[in-house]
C-alpha cells in the first residue's frame, strides 16, 4: 500500500495498492507501473505520472502496509515455527526473526527450500563474517527454511586471528578453508 499526497495546482490524497503486476491504478488517469522502483525513486516516478495532467505540482509517497508472507522455519532452529515477515524479507531476516540455529543446527549449511526444491543452500559464517551475502535470497509466500544438524566442529587455538570452536561445513573441509572463516593467521 502507497499513501500519496498531491499539492500544488491540484490536491489529493489517496491510499493505493500496489497489484501483483506492480501497477497502481488511478481512476481516470490510467495506470503506472512501479514493478522494480526502488522506495527512494518512488516519489519522483509517481511525480512524473502526475505532470502529465498538472502543471506546478509536488508529491509525496510513502509506504503504508506492506503485504505479509508466512515462511517456515524447521530442522535444528532455536524456534522452528511459522513466520509472518513482510514481502521485502530475505533469508537473514527470518533467521534472525526466529533465533537462529539451536545449539546443535549448522550455521553453514542454512537450506532455503522451495516447492520442495533447493533454491539456495547459505553460510552464516561467510556472512557475518566476510559480508558474502550471495545466498541472501528474498523469500516468497510459502517458502521453508531447513537448518540441518552440524557436520562437526573444530576448536582453533594458538597462533591465528580469532580463536574459537568453529563448525565444519563438511567432513572434506580444508584446514585452510577453516582459517579463512578465522580471520586468517597473524601476519
Amino acid at each position: 500500500q502507497l499513501l500519496i499526497r498531491v499539492w500544488g495546482s491540484t490536491s489529493t490524497e489517496a491510499k493505493v495498492l500496489i497489484d501483483r503486476q506492480g501497477s497502481i491504478s488511478f481512476p481516470k488517469l490510467g495506470t503506472l507501473k512501479l514493478a522494480g522502483v526502488k522506495a527512494g525513486q518512488m516519489d519522483a516516478v509517481v511525480k512524473a505520472f502526475f505532470s502529465k495532467f498538472y502543471k506546478d505540482i509536488e508529491v509525496s509517497v510513502s509506504l503504508g502496509k506492506l503485504r505479509k508472507i508466512t515462511v517456515f522455519v524447521v530442522g535444528q532452529g532455536r524456534n522452528p515455527g511459522s513466520y509472518s515477515l513482510t514481502g521485502q524479507s530475505t533469508l537473514t531476516s527470518a533467521l534472525f526473526a526466529s533465533g537462529g540455529p539451536n545449539a546443535n543446527g549448522s550455521v553453514r549449511r542454512v537450506q532455503l527450500k522451495r516447492s520442495g526444491q533447493l533454491v539456495t543452500e547459505f553460510d552464516l559464517y561467510g556472512f557475518l563474517s566476510q559480508g558474502q551475502a550471495a545466498g541472501d535470497v528474498r523469500l516468497i509466500d510459502g517458502d521453508v527454511i531447513f537448518i540441518p544438524p552440524a557436520a562437526g566442529y573444530v576448536a582453533l587455538q594458538g597462533a591465528v586471528n580469532s580463536q574459537a570452536v568453529y563448525e565444519l561445513k563438511s567432513a572434506s573441509e580444508k584446514l585452510d578453508q577453516l582459517l579463512a572463516v578465522a580471520g586468517g593467521l597473524p601476519i
